[in-house]
C-alpha cells in the first residue's frame, strides 16, 4: 500500500520548513575574516594571509623559606630551641600567553621556486644545511625557526617581514 498525500506531506514539510528557516539566519557579528580559508584579524587588507602564533606563559618558581615556629629562649634570652623554617615553592605566571596575529605568504606564493629561494637564503646565513629541493619539511621549518627567533618570533611559519628580510618578497611601498 503507498502512503497517501498527507502522510507525505507530514514528513515532507518539517524538512522544507527547517532548510527555509536556517537560510534566515544571520551569521554571529564580529567573527574571524575568512579570505581563502584562511583567517585573517579584523580590519585586515584584502588579499593578505595571516596566521596566529601562540607563545607560551613565562612561568617563574619562587621558593622561600617561612617561619614554623619561632626560636625558644629561656628568661636570660639564651636560644633553647632554635626557630623551625618549612620550604615553600608557588609558580607566579610572570607574562601570561599571549596570541598574535603574523602575515603570512599567501599558498598561491609558497610554490617549489619560491621555497627553494628561502632555503638557499637560510643557506647563506647559516640556519639551514639541508638540501635546496623546495620542500616546506621540517628541517626548512626548523630553519625558518632558528632565523626567526632573534627577530622575536619563535615559530616555523614564515612571516611576509621575515620573506622580505630575506629579500624574498617586494617591501610594500
Amino acid at each position: 500500500m503507498t502512503p497517501s498525500i498527507i502522510e507525505t506531506s507530514r514528513r515532507f514539510w518539517p524538512g522544507l520548513l527547517l532548510a527555509l528557516l536556517a537560510a534566515c539566519v544571520q551569521p554571529p557579528p564580529g567573527g574571524d575574516v575568512s579570505r581563502a580559508g584562511r583567517y585573517a584579524p579584523p580590519g585586515a587588507p584584502p588579499d593578505t594571509c595571516w596566521s596566529t602564533h601562540t607563545s607560551p606563559a613565562v612561568v617563574e618558581t619562587i621558593t622561600s623559606q617561612v617561619l614554623a615556629q619561632p626560636a625558644q629562649t629561656n628568661s636570660s634570652g639564651q636560644v633553647i630551641r632554635p626557630a623551625i623554617f618549612r620550604t615553600e615553592t608557588r609558580q607566579q605566571i610572570v607574562q601570561p600567553r599571549q596570541k598574535r596575529w603574523i602575515e603570512i605568504p599567501c599558498p598561491a606564493m609558497m610554490t617549489p621556486g619560491f621555497i627553494r629561494s628561502i632555503q638557499r637564503a637560510l643557506a647563506v646565513r647559516g640556519v639551514y644545511r639541508g638540501p635546496v629541493h623546495g620542500q616546506m619539511d621540517a628541517a626548512t621549518r626548523k630553519a625558518v625557526q632558528r632565523y626567526q627567533a632573534p627577530l622575536g618570533l619563535d615559530s616555523g611559519t614564515l612571516t611576509l617581514t621575515s620573506a622580505r628580510k630575506l629579500g624574498l618578497v617586494a617591501v610594500a611601498g
